[in-house]
């Protein structure tokens, strides 16, 4: 494909990735599979979409500015425990074979989604939330943001609408800032050690830079509990679909 289209259709696909991640739903889900088809291999494809990703937290920070007035001490929490799991998911991909976790990715990522449809009824008999339980709850995902990534914002969102009072909008801004935090210091760990193509992620990045502001208004105007079920169905889709792929 040559430069100018591939380059095209990567802006294009990045702006809808934003728009969908950033409402709440899967970023992955457009912008990997747009990575594959212009050609990249699968390892690069997901370390130049971890690169290209740290483009939404400069967009969703700005799209949701209203949302996330009052939650800077909630945030100095969270970024930090999930900063550090991202920079051990970091490390895993790049030094351990990708069997064992890659099998149970799918199931943590079934449950997310499954919590994020059923939130209603986790909220009525939601307990105090442990400061160490959260604190490790938080950690593991970013893990996962560093190892693959994949549906790691219906993690957040879920543990974020169980854990705290508070609309799926407020809820959706901190998962944003979040996940961006934790990005960012992927890009760096890959653009330092990993198989980046420079060109696509630049391409992919400027789309989602675009798209991710947009998102969170569309959270704002959505009712919440037809776009909780939108957002909780990609989860669960995409962990079957992670289940049901060849080895």
């Amino acid at each position: 494909m040559e430069a100018l289209a591939r380059d095209a259709l990567l802006v294009g696909a990045g702006a809808l990735a934003g728009v969908v991640g950033a409402a709440g739903g899967i970023t992955t889900l457009v912008s990997y599979p747009a990575l594959l088809a212009v050609g990249l291999a699968p390892l690069s494809a997901n370390v130049t979409n971890a690169v290209s990703l740290s483009g939404s937290l400069i967009g969703s920070t700005l799209g949701s500015r209203p949302e996330l007035r009052g939650q800077g001490p909630r945030a100095r929490r969270w970024v930090p425990l999930t900063v550090a799991g991202c920079a051990a998911g970091v490390a895993l991909l790049l030094t351990t074979p990708a069997a064992l976790f890659a099998r149970v990715v799918p199931y943590l990522l079934l449950a997310a989604a499954l919590a994020l449809a059923a939130k209603p009824l986790l909220v009525r008999r939601r307990p105090a939330a442990h400061p160490a339980a959260l604190g490790v709850a938080l950690f593991l995902v970013g893990v996962y943001v560093g190892y693959f990534g994949a549906g790691s914002g219906v993690m957040v969102l879920a543990l974020a609408l169980v854990v705290l009072d508070e609309t799926l909008a407020r809820a959706n801004a901190l998962k944003n800032l979040v996940l961006g935090a934790a990005d960012l210091v992927a890009a760096v760990a890959f653009l330092l050690f990993g198989p980046v193509r420079f060109g696509p992620a630049l391409a992919l990045g400027l789309g989602l830079l675009a798209g991710s502001a947009l998102g969170p208004a569309l959270t704002r105007r959505t009712p919440e509990a037809p776009l909780r079920w939108v957002v909780a169905a990609m989860g669960a889709g995409l962990a079957l679909w992670l289940i049901a792929r060849p080895a």
